[in-house]
C-alpha cells in the first residue's frame, strides 16, 4: 500500500492505545501507516511490542498518561480491556463501572485533549449488552460529545482469511463527521462479513464446530475454531475446550501458540522471545494468553485500507477478506 502512496503524501500516523502484541499496529502499517506511539501495562506484551518496535516511544499504564507525552497522529486506535464486559465473564457484568473496561475513560480523557482525526476501538461484542446497552450507549455518547462522527459495526474474523469465528464490534469515530465514520466500515457494494448469508432453499447448515479436516490415524482439528479467549481456564464450557486437536485414541491437547498466532494473522513467531526460552510452560501460556488478548490483524488490515481510501482518497483493495 505505500508504494501506492501520491507522491509528497506522508503515511498516517497511529497512536495505539491498550496495544497488546500489536494486532492494530501491525495490521495499519500493512496497509501503509505508521505506529509512533504504544501503550501496554502487561509485561511479556510489552517484551513483544519492544522486539518488533524498538524505536517506537511506548508509555505502560494509560492513567499516568499526560496528553502531551502523545506524539501527534492522525489516528488512535486501540481495544480497551472487555473484562467487565465480556458474556464469557463468570458472575455480573461490572461494565464501563469496572476497573478493567472502565479504562475507557482514561482514554476518552486524553482524547478530549488531543483530539485526532481519526478513532478506532474495539471490543468484545458483550459491549453492545452491558449494562442494557447503556455502557455502549456511552461510549457513543462520549465520542459524539468530543465532536466525533460516530459508526459502528460487528465483524467476523472467518470472513477476512482465518478459521476463527470471532466476532468483535468496532467503532470509528471521525471529526470529518458520521458519513466518514461509515464510509471506513460499511462497503457500498454487498457484503457478508459480519454474517453468514441466508440459504433459505438449500441445505441446511451445520455447526461448524461439527466438521473436521485432517488425518483421522494421526489426529484431526476443526475447521473452524471457536474464538480465542485469553483467560481460558476461566471459562468452563466456552473455553479452549472447544479448540482442540484430537487423536484416535482417545487424546486431546490445546492448540499450541503458533496455531494461535496463525488464527489471529500473525507472523510464525511473532510471540516466542528468547528471553523467557528457559520456562517453556510459563512462555507457552503467555503467548496463548497473549494471542487471545489480541485482534485479528487480517480484520485490522481490511480496516485501515478502508483508513486510507477515506483519509487519502485512495482504492480500497480489499485482497484480505474472504466471502
Amino acid at each position: 500500500m505505500t508504494d501506492l502512496l501520491p507522491e509528497g503524501v506522508t503515511r498516517p500516523r497511529v497512536a495505539s492505545f491498550f496495544a497488546g502484541i500489536g494486532g492494530f499496529d501491525l495490521g495499519f502499517e500493512r496497509a501503509g501507516m505508521e505506529t509512533v506511539w504504544q501503550c501496554e501495562i502487561k509485561p511479556f506484551c510489552q517484551d513483544v511490542l519492544a522486539h518488533h518496535w524498538p524505536d517506537v516511544p511506548k508509555a505502560t499504564d494509560i492513567r499516568s498518561v499526560e496528553p502531551m507525552d502523545i506524539p501527534d497522529a492522525d489516528i488512535w486506535a486501540g481495544g480497551f480491556p472487555c473484562q467487565d464486559i465480556s458474556l464469557a465473564r463468570m458472575g455480573p457484568r461490572s461494565g464501563l463501572h469496572g476497573s478493567q473496561s472502565g479504562l475507557f475513560f482514561e482514554f476518552a480523557r486524553l482524547l478530549a485533549a488531543r483530539r485526532p482525526q481519526v478513532v478506532v476501538l474495539e471490543n468484545v461484542a458483550g459491549l453492545l449488552s452491558s449494562n442494557e446497552g447503556r455502557d455502549f450507549g456511552l461510549v457513543v455518547r462520549t465520542l459524539a460529545d468530543l465532536g466525533y462522527g460516530v459508526a459502528w459495526r460487528v465483524l467476523d474474523s472467518r470472513h477476512f482469511g482465518v478459521p476463527q469465528s470471532r466476532t468483535r464490534v468496532f467503532i470509528v469515530g471521525s471529526l470529518g463527521g458520521p458519513d466518514a465514520a461509515a464510509a471506513v466500515l460499511f462497503e457500498p457494494e454487498c457484503g457478508d462479513r459480519d454474517s453468514e448469508k441466508s440459504r433459505p432453499n438449500g441445505e441446511k447448515s451445520v455447526s461448524p464446530f461439527a466438521i473436521s479436516v485432517g488425518d483421522p490415524k494421526r489426529g484431526f482439528v476443526k475447521k473452524l475454531a471457536h474464538c480465542l479467549y485469553a483467560e481460558s481456564a476461566r471459562h468452563t464450557g466456552t473455553d479452549w475446550s472447544r479448540n482442540y486437536v484430537s487423536y484416535p485414541d482417545g487424546r486431546v491437547r490445546r492448540l499450541t501458540p503458533l496455531e494461535a498466532e496463525r488464527l489471529q494473522g500473525f507472523p510464525d513467531g511473532w510471540t516466542y522471545l528468547p528471553k523467557y526460552a528457559d520456562d517453556p510452560d510459563k512462555l507457552d501460556s503467555a503467548r496463548y494468553h497473549a494471542c487471545g488478548n489480541a485482534v485479528t490483524v487480517n480484520v485490522i488490515e481490511w480496516l485501515g485500507e478502508r483508513l486510507m481510501a477515506s483519509v487519502l482518497s485512495l482504492p480500497a483493495t480489499d485482497s484480505e477478506a474472504v466471502a
